[in-house]
């Protein structure tokens, strides 16, 4: 697994436009983000420094290292790393009540593959090892649906450069939206991006693999049209 011996380009912090801190959080999950999130979280290399190890970020040995970028409430976080408990899950979510939901499955679980970055993913891809991530979830990101805000959403050039540099040769990254204006966006953007080959595009839940479990918000927004699902494969490095 690749280490951290890399160096971490010049910070320059992108502009983040979603959402911070929602509803005032209740004591318990405030408790858990001031006693849990410490030892949970983790710390972006400083600029001139190497690249984070991702492997030694677990407190064992592991087989590989995923990434879900923007995990929502948490809950395929936990589910992924139920499923997998010898694969590494970084969640990152700026979202302060999305982190303390994700807390709150973790706390009093045996679960100890996961870690987070509390902030925005941006932030952390370019002090992560190139190909030290072996898959990558990007599910039912903001969908910015106004053509004036094409530039915010997060399946565009930039960040499948980013992804591409840090995911391994072949690992998966799976995205997901139910907003038509992003489906068309996200198929478009996918498509055209010369490191990444389409293994599948569909609507049809029952086709997916069955390590892909749903969402909370998968769930709520079936009531009201269908999500479209990508599977896309990082293309070996020549």
């Amino acid at each position: 697994m690749p280490k951290g011996d890399g160096k971490k380009p010049v910070d320059d912090k992108p502009r983040f436009f979603g959402r911070r801190r929602g509803k005032t959080l209740r004591r318990t999950a405030q408790g858990l983000m001031e006693t849990l999130l410490p030892r949970l979280a983790i710390v972006p290399p400083g600029q001139g420094e190497p690249c984070l190890d991702v492997a030694a970020l677990f407190p064992r040995p592991i087989q590989a290292v995923w990434l879900e970028v923007g995990f929502g409430g948490g809950e395929h976080v936990a589910a992924q790393a139920r499923l997998y408990p010898d694969i590494g899950i970084i969640g990152c979510e700026p979202f302060n009540n999305g982190i303390a939901s994700l807390l709150g499955h973790l706390a009093g679980s045996d679960i100890d593959n996961v870690r987070i970055f509390p902030d925005d993913v941006r932030q952390l891809l370019p002090g992560l090892p190139q190909g030290s991530i072996g898959r990558a979830f990007v599910l039912f990101p903001d969908p910015w649906p106004k053509k004036r805000h094409a530039e915010r959403r997060f399946i565009g050039k930039d960040n499948l450069d980013a992804l591409a540099q840090v995911l391994a040769d072949g690992a998966e990254l799976r995205v997901a939206s139910d907003d038509p204006v992003y489906q068309d966006w996200a198929a478009e953007q996918l498509r055209a991006h010369v490191d990444f080959t389409e293994v599948q595009v569909t609507s049809d839940r029952a086709t997916l693999p069955d390590d892909w479990p749903p969402t909370r918000y998968e769930q709520k927004c079936l009531a009201r049209r269908d999500p479209v699902f990508f599977r896309f494969i990082r293309k070996n490095r020549v």
